[in-house]
Order: C-alpha cells, then sequence, then structure tokens
C-alpha cells in the first residue's frame, strides 16, 4: 500500500485529498466525503477505513472540502464534485482506474446524494454521475441539511425539500448507477424515516428495486465507522462489500 498526501484539487486550504493506493497497477477507486455537518471533520480522521480498502485492492481517495464559517452553501458540495473529477485523473497516473465510485458519511452522505442526483454538479466538470460505479450514501439527510438551513436563518428542524435537498432532484427518466444507503435505527431525529422516503420516491419513479441496497445498523448516528472486528475495519469491509455488489451491475 502507498499514501500520498495532500494532492491540491483546487486553489483553497481545504481542498486537497490524500491517496491510498493499493499494490498492483489496476483498481476500482473510492473517494470518500467525511461528515461533521459542514463544520467539522477530516480526510484525516479513521485513516484505518481507507488502509482497509487498499489493502484489499481498492484505492481510496478521501478529500477535504471548504467548511463553515469560511465557506457556504454550495461550496462543500461543489468541492466535492471538483474532488471527483481530478480523483480521476490524478488516480489513473498510478494505475487503470476500472470504475469509480463516490459517497461519505453524514454531512458526506447528503453531498454524495446531491451528486448522484443533481446532474448539473458533476456535469460541471464534465461527467455524468451514470458513469459512476456507484454511490454510497451513508446517513445522510436527503432534505435541505440542517446547517444549510440554520446558515439561512431557518430553523434547522425544518423539514425542507427545495433545490438544495437531494430529494428534490430524484425523478424518472434517470440511469443513476447502483447505491446503497446506510442508517441506524436510533439516528438523528427523522433521519430513518426521510431514507425510507427516498427509498420509496426512487421507488415511485420506477428505478430498479435490484440495484438499492439498504443497511439498517443497530447503532446510532455514524457510530459504526469506528467498529472493528478482528482487527479490521467493519466500515472498511462495508464498503469493499458496497463495490463488489456494484461490479455485478458494470
Amino acid at each position: 500500500m502507498r499514501k500520498i498526501s495532500d494532492i491540491a484539487y483546487g486553489d483553497a486550504e481545504r481542498q486537497k485529498l490524500d491517496l491510498y493506493l493499493p499494490d498492483g497497477d489496476s483498481f476500482d477507486l473510492m473517494v470518500y466525503f467525511h461528515g461533521g455537518g459542514f463544520k467539522d471533520g477530516s480526510k484525516e480522521k479513521q485513516i484505518w477505513i481507507y488502509e482497509y480498502l487498499a489493502e484489499h485492492g481498492i484505492a481510496a481517495a478521501p478529500i477535504n472540502y471548504r467548511m463553515y464559517p469560511n465557506a457556504k452553501y454550495p461550496d462543500f458540495i461543489e468541492d466535492c464534485a471538483a474532488a471527483v473529477a481530478f480523483a480521476k485523473t490524478e488516480a489513473a497516473k498510478y494505475g487503470n482506474v476500472k470504475k469509480i465510485f463516490a459517497g461519505g458519511s453524514s454531512a458526506g452522505g447528503y453531498a454524495s446524494m446531491l451528486l448522484c442526483f443533481n446532474y448539473d454538479l458533476l456535469g460541471a466538470h464534465g461527467i455524468s454521475p451514470e458513469e459512476l460505479g456507484g454511490f454510497f450514501h451513508d446517513a445522510g439527510q436527503p432534505t435541505v441539511h440542517f446547517n444549510v438551513l440554520e446558515e439561512a436563518g431557518i430553523d434547522s428542524r425544518r423539514v425542507i425539500v427545495d433545490e438544495r435537498a437531494p430529494l428534490y432532484y430524484i425523478e424518472g427518466g434517470k440511469n443513476y448507477p447502483p447505491m446503497q444507503f446506510i442508517v441506524s435505527d436510533e439516528d438523528i431525529p427523522s433521519r430513518y424515516e426521510q431514507t425510507m422516503l427516498v427509498l420509496s420516491t426512487l421507488k415511485h419513479f420506477g428505478y430498479p428495486e435490484d440495484k438499492v441496497d439498504l443497511k439498517i445498523m443497530h447503532s446510532t448516528h455514524t457510530k459504526y465507522r469506528g467498529w472493528m472486528e478482528n482487527g479490521e475495519s467493519v466500515y472498511g469491509k462495508m464498503i469493499a462489500d458496497f463495490i463488489d455488489w456494484c461490479n455485478k451491475f458494470n
């Protein structure tokens, strides 16, 4: 395994990513968006997840993005889109990238859903979401994120679906890649119910049910990211299994 740190994909201080590269010259690539409500978090946390992926033949590109109070919506979402495009090109310098996957947890899950359903975000970089191998949506908020509401001076408990909400963009006639949703049965208020609404909306528009996988974790919000089993990352294995599952469709 090789690690290359702090590769700049933009001019801002936080527009950097790391590459965890497996041994070998052909691999899938997972671009990962950390959580933290767009106020906290970094690519340096829980590195054992990315090490697990690299040790199991999958390249990982955890990214940093601009955050509050030095950014506002949609800066951090646009950063995630830019990082996907950049990581795809950068990783190709080190081997054959078979398929690129994108996903994240909590705020990162909100970002991954927006990149999946709002085609304009990746489209600004000449990429269609349909080109990706799959999207990993972990504990994301499909309505307008609570801190985006707070930024606008709106009660953060409100449930709003507008152009800032992933749900807003789900429609018929799209060939979304395979996707996995993860949510806890003791998640933050209404997160479970909103996740179920995304699934029912996809079904309503005729999206193939066999291309959607749901995992319900018996845990609180994203606590499972730190779980270890026999010295290995449970969450890393979940991502690796997700990529393996997606590749059945690719």
